[in-house]
């Protein structure tokens, strides 16, 4: 059906703006959609694999067939009225189109482009006895992984790509040491980059073959953190013990809060977290105070918090977790005779993650393995995606510099996913310049290929992604063999607020902050609030610091209020600043934000941007030093996120709702055995799910615009770094991948990603993308 009912309104689909879409979707929900021939309630269908259309709520009564719309006579030319804050078509026939209507592109399928053909992993026959046994106890090697395994002396770099099997590589490995090789398990160094990958190699271990639980337990094998802060603590418990560690993130924030008092860095202006995020960057650098010179006013107040949190730190004798690795490379570093011991001690090194090492844990590995260069790492720089922490893929792709006579092995049979989508992702990461050579294959065909869809914004994205996914579940799917990925956590609050308002269980990361309570966010809904309690104290206190006025004057205007018998909202205009531009500009913020609960809340925010200057506080104090998700940008999805509702109080009552429910969630997500996974793309790296759903591929935000700005300035390495961070995300599914491909993002036309180019190319006919 493309034919409904809405308030004796009839409403066309084939000729309603997409705008509308989703108005008419939460209508339909509402109940206020009626078939026009059966007068039942019926809702909009907005899913991936179908066009949109109506269809009758309860699914015992059959569709209707289309009625004829009868074209009326009009006074006016105007294509279009308003109905409800709805742009309804004015009397055209179901078959006329208005030019102006943008038509809803059905989704592309990306067919693989070589057709499948499977390797026989399974007939290699083993050198080793060992290996023989390790495939009877279903540890079957492909030929790579069989070289890797047993190739154990000297330096070797393994290039494990997505899904080819690294964890069971390094354990069968680390097996073979121990009962073939028969060495000593003290001798043996195993690094990963997360406790959790740590206990499950060693969990695997012991189900292998004549491995005993006490040679397993003797190896060394932990994060690069938990090893040499055991070193630490052995040669200098005094300094190093657990009570002086900054475990919380609050306990850092708190140093340097109090060190920006020194010059007058407001709490709710600069941003102290990205600040301790720079200062670690710089620390996994081995970049010290007076190594570092700022190219940018945020950069001399970071490097001032900087001095500051390292001088607090030595006075009160505290460390934190980059000072673990810090200590110990100064520890190895000035005591040749201790390096020498433990160069003799740790004789062979297997390193998992590799791309992903920065230069202090880099450097302490040249340090012990500078005698006997037994390290194996594994890796693969297609998904190093992690330089804002330090991490540098260059030791990777450099590997034989520093190991001149390392053997270099590279796992190409991908085991996760199938064909389609690991033909799709070679196709895309193959553009990237600076990279390794190699070429995933696919042990598996589905005949499932790779899905564009194309929905006209954020709203319709979120709308179209959770239909299908409940379409799946009622098929037999289960929530957990989903995940909607995206690039910046600012990039989930849609899909969130679709999935809250569904039956559906999923999960988000326990330290994300609710959409509604992000800072400019919180600050521009506090304008809102005030307009409708002008003695709203919280309210008055957010939005202070973009009136340009300290939170000392808080106490000022409440004494105001006081004297002039008045709000704390009118206090403003008899407030005495030192700048009489000042006084001018309060005096005439006090009408303007008492006008805004008149208005439309998406009209009430532009007012706030432009007439009380949010934009103007943003662009002189606003957080530069986030490239990753800029104040403005907050703005603009707040926008989006206002155009569904007609008064601010329903806004408002809106965002304290999804607050309350982004809490609830983390809450009951501990619960869950079953969820549906909402993650960042970073976050995601290492998982897997039968069905993946990437949200936002467009140039902007995959990749984002930092990368963009950073390559229009002659700067490669961002954009080859969102590349791979596509990759990563693409070969996170397992046998069904969709790709968003919105046609207007954060309000604006949005241009298709241009990692998306190559997939298009390869198509034989031509198509409308």
């Amino acid at each position: 059906m493309k034919t409904v009912l809405y308030q004796n309104q009839t409403i066309i689909l084939d000729q309603l703006d997409r705008d509308e879409y989703q108005k008419i979707y939460l209508a339909g929900k509402n109940g206020e959609l009626v078939c026009p021939v059966c007068r039942e309630s019926v809702r909009l269908i907005l899913g991936i694999q179908e066009s949109p259309h109506f269809s009758h709520t309860h699914s015992t009564i059959p569709d209707c067939p289309e009625p004829v719309v009868q074209e009326r006579n009009e006074e006016t030319n105007q294509s279009h009225k308003e109905v409800d804050g709805f742009r309804l078509p004015k009397g055209r026939t179901i078959l006329e189109t208005p030019k102006s209507v943008q038509v809803f592109k059905t989704a592309k399928v990306l067919e693989a482009q070589t057709p499948f053909q499977k390797n026989a992993v399974n007939s290699i026959e083993y050198q080793s006895p060992y290996l023989q046994q390790l495939a009877k106890s279903d540890v079957v090697l492909d030929e790579a992984q069989a070289a890797a395994v047993s190739e154990t002396d000297g330096a070797l770099l393994v290039l494990a790509g997505a899904g080819s099997g690294k964890t069971r590589v390094l354990t069968a490995r680390t097996a073979f040491m121990l009962e073939v090789k028969k060495i000593d398990p003290r001798n043996i160094m195993l690094v990963t980059f997360t406790s959790k990958a740590a206990s499950e190699m060693k969990s695997r271990l012991l189900s292998y073959p004549q491995m005993k639980r006490e040679a397993i337990n003797k190896l060394v094998t932990g994060t690069f953190h938990s090893i040499f802060y055991r070193i630490l603590m052995f040669h200098s418990r005094d300094k190093w013990t657990s009570d002086r560690l900054l475990k919380k993130d609050w306990q850092r924030d708190r140093i340097l809060k109090d060190a920006g008092k020194e010059i007058e860095l407001s709490e709710k202006e600069f941003a102290y977290d990205i600040a301790l995020q720079q200062i670690g960057f710089w620390k996994n650098s081995l970049l010290f105070p007076n190594d570092i010179r700022p190219t940018s006013e945020w950069e001399e107040k970071a490097l001032f918090l900087y001095k500051k949190y390292e001088e607090y730190k030595e006075r009160e004798q505290l460390f934190d977790f980059d000072d673990m690795l810090i200590g110990c490379y100064q520890l190895l570093s000035s005591t040749p005779e201790l390096l020498e011991q433990y160069q003799n001690r740790f004789q062979y090194f297997l390193i998992d993650e590799f791309q992903d090492i920065n230069k202090v844990q880099y450097e302490l590995i040249k340090l012990l393995a500078g005698k006997h260069k037994n390290v194996c790492a594994v890796g693969d720089d297609d998904q190093a995606i992690y330089s804002f922490r330090g991490s540098d893929p260059s030791y990777l792709l450099e590997f034989e510099k520093d190991f001149p006579y390392a053997k270099v092995i590279t796992l190409e049979e991908n085991y996760r996913s199938s064909h389609e989508i690991v033909t799709a992702a070679n196709q895309m990461i193959a553009a990237n310049k600076i990279r390794r050579l190699k070429k995933m294959k696919a042990q598996y065909s589905t005949g499932v290929a790779p899905t564009l869809f194309f929905p006209n914004d954020e709203e319709e994205e979120a709308t179209m992604i959770v239909t299908d996914v409940q379409e799946k579940i009622t098929q037999g799917a289960k929530p957990s063999d989903f995940a909607i990925l995206y690039r910046t956590n600012a990039g989930a609050r849609a899909v969130f607020e679709r999935l809250a308002s569904s039956n559906l269980p999923f999960r988000i990361e326990q330290d994300v902050e609710a959409f509604y309570d992000r800072r400019i966010v919180k600050s521009l809904l506090s304008f809102l609030r005030l307009s409708l309690n002008e003695d709203d104290q919280s309210a008055l206190s957010d939005i202070l610091p973009f009136l340009f006025l300290k939170q000392s004057v808080l106490r000022d205007l409440k004494a105001m209020s006081i004297l002039q018998d008045c709000s704390y909202l009118e206090a403003l205009s008899y407030y005495k600043t030192a700048h009489a531009f000042q006084e001018k500009k309060l005096k005439k913020a006090v009408p303007t934000i008492r006008t805004l609960k008149q208005m439309a809340p998406l009209t009430a925010i532009e007012m706030i941007e432009k007439d009380i200057g949010f934009l103007d506080f943003l662009k002189k104090r606003g957080n530069e030093s986030n490239m990753l998700e800029k104040g403005s940008d907050d703005i603009k999805d707040l926008k989006v996120a206002a155009k569904n509702f007609s008064t601010i109080e329903a806004l408002l009552a809106h965002a304290e709702h999804m607050s309350a429910m982004n809490k609830e969630i983390k809450n009951l997500s501990k619960h869950f055995t079953e969820a549906i996974t909402l993650s960042t793309i970073h976050r995601a790296k290492g998982l897997e799910y039968q069905t993946v759903y990437v949200l936002g591929a467009v140039d902007g935000s995959l990749p984002h615009d930092f990368a963009l700005e950073s390559y229009r300035n002659g700067d490669y390495s961002a954009l080859e770094e969102e590349r791979r961070l596509f990759y990563v995300a693409m070969t996170r599914a397992k046998e069904q991948l969709y790709i968003s491909v919105p046609s207007n993002r954060r309000g604006k036309k949005a241009n298709r990603s241009r990692f998306l180019a190559p997939l298009i190319k390869r198509r034989q006919r031509p198509t409308s993308l």
